[in-house]
C-alpha cells in the first residue's frame, strides 16, 4: 500500500493568524503473510534502495510471528475490477491567502453576532490525498480525493457565564462548502443562545437529540456491530442478529459508494469491492461489518469493510453510515412534549459496548409543551442502548456533513439527572 497526501491550513484568532502550516507525506507499506503468519512494515522513504531491505525485513517478522488461522488475502472473486467515478476530487487547492480569507470571513461573521464577546478562533484547510493497493492475487487499484473545511468557535458572556459553541463545513469540493459568514454567524448564534443556563432536577423525560449530536447513536450501534467485537464476544448485540432492535421502517445504510462522501472509496482496504448495505432494515439486525479474517472466524463472508494504514493489518470499519430521515420536521416531533429534553452537546463516551448501558454528560434545551426553552447544562442522560434504539423516531432532516449522519431523534423515557 501506497499512501500520498498533501495539506494546508489557517488558523486565525482575534483578526491574526495564529498559525499557518502546510504538510505533504509519502508512506508505504508491505503487508507479507507466510503460510498463516504474517507481519506488516512501513517506511516514509521511497527511494527504491529501501524496498528490497523493507521486504527482506517483513519476510522475517512474518516468519517469526505467532500462527493466525484467519489470517489471509481476499478470495479473487471478491476482488474489485470495475471502479466506480465517486467524484472525491477536487483537483484545485486553494493558495494559503485563500483559505485565510475563508477564516476571517467565519470570525468576523461571528462577532457580529449580538451577544458574543469574543472568538475561540476560525480555520480553514484543504487537501488532497490518494492511495494505491496492490497484492499478489492480481488486485491494482488506486484512487484520489479531497477534502475542504471552514470552522469557527465563538464565545459569548462574560466572566464564569461565558459560554462557547461552534460550526463547521467539510466537504470533498469546495464549491459545497457552507460560506465562511453563514458558518461564523451559525456558531455565535448557537453560544448566545446557551447563556445563562438553568440546572434541572432528576427525572425520566422524553429526550430529543438534535442531528449534530445524533450520529454519535449511529456509531455506537456501528461499534457494537463491529466484527471485531463480535468476535471476541465482547459487544451486547452479539446474540442478537436477526431480531428486531429498532422501531417499523427504521434503516440504517452503509454506502462506501456515495458520490462526493467523506468516507467513500470504490474498494476496501483488501481490494474486495465496495457495495451498500443496510445493517438494520424495517427495525432488524440484518448484517456485521466484516473484512475478510473476522468473516472467516465467524463462517461469513466480508462485507467489504475492511480498513487499514500502511502499518497495521486489516480490521473491520464502517463508511459512509447515515440513520434514514423519517416524515416528521424537528418542530413536530416534539410537538406533544411537554416535559423533556433537546440535546445539543454531548460530553464524554460513557457508551459501554458490552453491556450496552449508557451515560453521557450533556447539554441543551429544556422542552416545555412542545417548545424549546431555557437552556440546560451541567446533567447527565442515562439507559441502555437497546431501550434507546426501540424508542427511536427520526425526523426529516437529515444532512450528510459527517462520515456518520443522522436526523433529529426522539427517544423515550430516558433518565436526566440534574439536581
Amino acid at each position: 500500500m501506497a499512501v500520498r497526501s498533501l495539506s494546508l491550513g489557517v488558523e486565525i484568532r482575534d483578526g491574526a493568524v495564529e498559525e499557518s502550516e502546510s504538510s505533504e507525506g509519502d508512506d508505504l507499506g508491505l503487508r507479507v503473510l507466510v503460510g498463516k503468519r504474517q507481519a506488516v512494515v512501513s517506511t516514509n522513504d521511497t527511494s527504491t534502495d529501501g524496498y528490497a531491505t523493507l521486504a527482506a525485513r517483513a519476510v522475517a517478522m512474518a516468519k517469526a510471528a505467532p500462527e493466525d488461522q484467519y489470517a489471509g488475502l481476499a478470495d479473487a472473486g471478491l476482488l474489485a475490477h470495475d471502479f466506480p467515478d465517486l467524484d472525491l476530487i477536487d483537483r484545485t487547492l486553494p493558495m494559503v491567502g485563500e483559505l485565510e480569507k475563508l477564516a476571517r470571513a467565519a470570525e468576523e461573521a461571528g462577532l457580529k453576532v449580538a451577544g458574543v464577546t469574543k472568538s475561540s478562533g476560525a480555520s480553514a484547510s484543504a487537501g488532497i490525498g490518494g492511495m494505491v493497493l496492490v497484492t499478489s492475487t492480481g488486485f491494482r487499484g488506486a484512487y484520489l480525493g479531497s477534502s475542504h473545511s471552514v470552522s469557527m468557535t465563538a464565545i459569548a458572556g462574560e466572566g464564569t457565564g461565558m459560554e462557547r459553541d461552534y460550526d463547521y463545513s467539510s466537504v470533498r469540493h469546495a464549491s459545497d462548502l457552507d460560506s465562511p459568514e453563514k458558518i461564523g454567524r451559525t456558531a455565535g448564534e448557537r453560544a448566545v443562545a446557551r447563556l445563562n443556563p438553568r440546572k434541572v432536577t432528576t427525572r425520566k423525560v422524553p429526550v430529543v437529540f438534535d442531528k449534530r449530536v445524533a450520529p454519535s447513536l449511529v456509531s455506537h450501534l456501528s461499534s457494537a456491530v463491529n466484527g471485531a467485537s463480535i468476535a471476541r464476544k465482547s459487544s451486547f448485540l452479539k446474540d442478537k442478529m436477526g431480531e428486531k432492535l429498532f422501531a417499523d421502517g427504521i434503516r440504517i445504510i452503509d454506502d462506501p459508494l456515495r458520490k462526493r462522501g467523506l468516507r467513500s472509496h470504490p474498494f476496501d482496504g483488501e481490494g474486495v469491492a465496495g457495495k451498500k448495505l443496510a445493517l438494520i432494515d424495517d427495525g432488524y439486525l440484518r448484517s456485521w461489518i466484516l473484512d475478510c479474517a473476522t468473516a472467516r472466524e465467524l463462517g461469513l463472508t466480508t462485507t467489504g469493510h475492511a480498513s487499514r494504514g500502511v502499518s497495521s493489518v486489516p480490521s473491520p470499519s464502517a463508511s459512509n453510515l447515515h440513520l434514514e430521515a423519517g416524515p416528521l420536521s424537528p418542530d413536530e416531533l416534539i410537538a406533544d412534549i411537554k416535559d423533556g429534553f433537546y440535546v445539543t452537546d454531548l460530553i464524554g463516551s460513557g457508551a459501554n459496548m458490552v453491556t450496552g448501558d449508557y451515560s453521557r454528560g450533556a447539554s441543551g434545551f429544556w422542552i416545555e409543551n412542545g417548545k424549546r426553552t431555557y437552556a440546560v447544562s451541567e446533567v447527565t442522560i442515562a439507559g441502555h442502548l437497546l431501550d434507546i434504539f426501540r424508542t427511536m423516531t427520526p425526523a426529516n432532516d437529515l444532512e450528510f456533513r459527517q462520515g456518520t449522519n443522522a436526523p433529529t431523534v426522539r427517544l423515550e423515557g430516558l433518565t436526566v439527572a440534574g439536581q
